[in-house]
């Protein structure tokens, strides 16, 4: 687990070990994945990382997944991002809705970086289109904190049933074992 003293030494070793990878065979964009359980900082860590990478477009899981379907949106991500970008072409799909403000149609474009940011990011399915992956590792005190602060504590309930399917993920798949860099999200280096 990488233990950095500064945020500009984390984001200085991820991007060199970024920059060094060469996307998979045909591709030219590289695909990082920052993966972890929700609420151990993976949006917050990708900022960071897209300013480290020349402003590296950003997607989000949760523009696939759902209050509804938080967990089988993936081959709908596969189909509709990862293809294109695979085969060097423009990507577009049509965001979640997780609040009648969220909806709306996106594009990311082939580039040198695109940033998948999300819970299941690094998932099996996604790894053949991947240049990287992070997880980003949090206690789970911690992380259902930092989501009731952020949805409130009427989610209680949602956040705990989300945080055992998570954890299920993390069992069947040990994303945190086949990463690239895992990094302490506890630390709040880049809150």
């Amino acid at each position: 687990m990488a233990d950095h003293e500064t945020l500009a030494e984390l984001l200085s070793t991820m991007g060199a070990s970024v920059r060094a990878r060469r996307p998979p065979t045909g591709m030219q964009t590289r695909v990082i994945a920052i993966d972890g359980l929700g609420g151990a900082g993976k949006s917050s860590l990708a900022q960071h990382l897209s300013a480290a990478l020349d402003g590296a477009e950003i997607v989000h899981t949760d523009d696939f997944a759902s209050w509804d379907n938080p967990l089988d949106w993936w081959s709908e991500l596969i189909e509709r991002l990862l293809v294109p970008l695979s085969q060097n072409q423009k990507a577009r799909f049509e965001r979640s809705r997780w609040t009648d403000a969220d909806r709306g149609w996106a594009e990311v474009r082939p580039a040198d970086f695109v940033i998948l940011e999300g819970v299941t990011a690094s998932r099996k399915a996604f790894r053949p289109f991947l240049t990287y992956s992070i997880w980003v590792e949090a206690p789970p005190e911690l992380r259902l904190r930092r989501g009731l602060e952020r949805d409130g504590d009427d989610a209680r309930a949602q956040w705990e049933s989300w945080m055992a399917d998570e954890e299920r993920y993390r069992a069947a798949e040990y994303p945190h074992e086949r990463a690239d860099f895992v990094v302490r999200g506890d630390r709040d280096l880049w809150s």
